[in-house]
């Protein structure tokens, strides 16, 4: 039995079509086959590395998907925080029930579909009943796709906002968004905290923020505050929240240290997989401000990326290599 393993570039992958509808699905089912017990995901690794000036850090996460039966490997390196420019990132599928690897793929496409997938199961279960208006803070490539993904779980959005400094990643949000509901505008926003005040939902997915950091205090009330691992909250957000979620408690620690009390634990209401399997509330309350913080977790990069692979092998894409011959 051949060892082959199909490698994919970004080039590969880059017109491999896949709906938020579907990507939503993917990550869904990926929180509740973790919910059941069926997948596997340990804390992932982070390594800042030594020489300051470079700005550079490392991230790996290895995981398992029962649902698929798949394992993948995720590795991240990223020098400078302002651009993506020196943002590569991997991941590796194995195939449990043949026990043979199956894909070696850039990661770029499979981290910007379930990013803002994570975001919108996140607003689907903790955004309150009849929440009508969007904010999205940040332009980058986690973010751009955000908009219509929620547009697509929470389909009676009435009013969706953008905050965002740079002129390509700004177009290229509202380009998604358009894609995908032509009939739909964002508008563009400058006063950050009096949009976060008029906002059912909030997303920062912000570097290092060209905006004053986020409090939750400045939520109405009822108002959900999502942060995708952002540098654009204060870092009070979770301790003055009413309502706290994480998608992962363990990596709440690992890549949101500043978030965690005075005693350096995070303190967390619900993990986000126990509210997808019905085990846990999204808020106890209506009028609840609930903070939640979203991490990568590879059981979510596993399928989508599984489900990229698979349309572009199939596509003929990529190359067959006999790496262990």
């Amino acid at each position: 039995m051949s060892s082959a393993l199909h490698i994919l570039t970004r080039t590969d992958l880059a017109d491999i079509d896949l709906s938020p509808a579907e990507v939503i699905d993917l990550v869904e089912d990926g929180y509740l086959a973790y919910a059941r017990g069926d997948s596997r995901c340990p804390v992932k690794l982070m390594m800042p590395l030594p020489t300051a000036e470079r700005d550079a850090v490392s991230y790996s996460m290895l995981g398992y998907d029962g649902s698929l039966e798949h394992l993948g490997f995720k590795t991240s390196y990223r020098q400078g925080s302002t651009s993506a420019d020196k943002y590569y990132t991997t991941i590796s599928l194995y195939d449990d029930t043949t026990g043979l690897p199956f894909a070696f793929m850039d990661c770029q496409r499979v981290g910007a579909a379930r990013t803002p997938a994570t975001t919108a199961v996140i607003a689907k279960h903790a955004a309150r009943e009849g929440a009508r208006s969007a904010l999205m803070l940040g332009t980058g490539i986690q973010g751009r796709n955000t908009l219509p993904y929620l547009l697509t779980a929470l389909p009676r959005l009435e009013r969706l906002r953008l905050f965002g400094t740079h002129p390509d990643g700004i177009a290229e949000s509202i380009a998604a968004l358009h894609r995908w509901f032509p009939d739909r505008d964002i508008e563009l926003v400058d006063d950050v905290p009096s949009a976060v005040a008029e906002s059912d939902i909030v997303v920062v997915a912000s570097g290092r923020a060209a905006h004053p950091k986020v409090c939750t205090e400045w939520l109405p009330p009822g108002g959900l505050l999502i942060s995708v691992a952002s540098k654009g909250v204060e870092s009070g957000a979770l301790r003055a929240a009413d309502y706290a979620i994480a998608t992962s408690t363990g990596q709440l620690g690992v890549t949101g240290t500043r978030l965690a009390g005075p005693d350096g634990a995070p303190s967390i209401d619900a993990e986000l997989p126990d509210i997808v399997a019905g085990r846990a509330p999204g808020r106890s309350g209506a009028d609840d401000r609930v903070f939640a913080f979203a991490s990568g977790m590879i059981i979510t990069d596993i399928p989508v990326a599984h489900a990229l692979a698979t349309r572009a092998v199939a596509a003929g894409r990529g190359q067959r290599v006999e790496l262990w011959s």
